[in-house]
């Protein structure tokens, strides 16, 4: 840029000069005298120049403010790009597990909370460790769980929701045969709350490599 400026600079100092001496030159013509006066020349060129370069410098700092403008708005879309990949992001929550034990777990004299240490997907708001899902966004969230056991006892499982038990399925003793109970439930869920299964005490559930006994949930929409 400062090249550009001082080749044009030079250039309109040197037009400058060559057209005020012409016209002196023919100005002396017509008076029958020359008049050859640099001074007055060198001083139209030299301020013929400075208002061209004043003018290129008021464009050149328009220029570096819509720069700086175009710079602010590349950030506060940068920015806003951010903040919606967190939205997306907070909005692809889902798991699916299974109990993961070959064997029976129960009965117990109180009421236990299960853990599906098998993971087939999770998005990171299920817990394997301690069989709890939190909610990461607010939302409708959709669970689904089943129960696979040996009637000689009876299993009981509750959808347990901070606390508090939302839905059950009760296998009753019915003989010595296996029974599969399933159930589910649409929950509306805030930032934090916590969701997981429960085993009833003096029940008992059973799980092996068929992956009878498993536990699901997943964001419908956020709120």
């Amino acid at each position: 840029m400062k090249t550009f400026v001082a080749v044009l600079t030079f250039s309109l100092v040197y037009l400058s000069v060559a057209d005020v001496q012409q016209l002196d030159h023919r100005a002396g013509e017509d008076n029958g005298t020359e008049i050859p006066n640099m001074e007055k020349a060198s001083a139209c060129a030299g301020g013929l120049t400075g208002s061209i370069l004043r003018e290129l410098e008021t464009k050149l700092k328009n220029t570096e403010k819509q720069l700086e403008d175009l710079r602010g708005v590349v950030q506060g879309n940068r920015v806003a790009l951010e903040d919606l990949r967190g939205v997306v992001q907070g909005n692809r929550v889902a798991f699916g597990a299974s109990i993961d034990n070959n064997g029976n777990i129960g009965p117990f004299n109180t009421h236990i909370i299960l853990t599906y240490k098998n993971v087939y997907s999770n998005t990171g708001s299920y817990n394997p460790a301690t069989g709890i899902f939190t909610a990461p966004v607010r939302g409708v969230y959709y669970f689904s769980y089943s129960g696979h056991n040996s009637s000689s006892r009876p299993m009981g499982l509750h959808l347990m929701k901070n606390g508090a038990h939302m839905v059950m399925v009760y296998n009753h003793a019915a003989g010595n045969r296996w029974e599969t109970a399933t159930n589910g439930m649409t929950l509306q869920l805030e930032v934090g709350d916590q969701v997981y299964m429960r085993l009833i005490a003096n029940t008992w559930i059973f799980d092996n490599g068929n992956r009878h006994s498993t536990f699901i949930g997943f964001l419908l929409f956020p709120l």
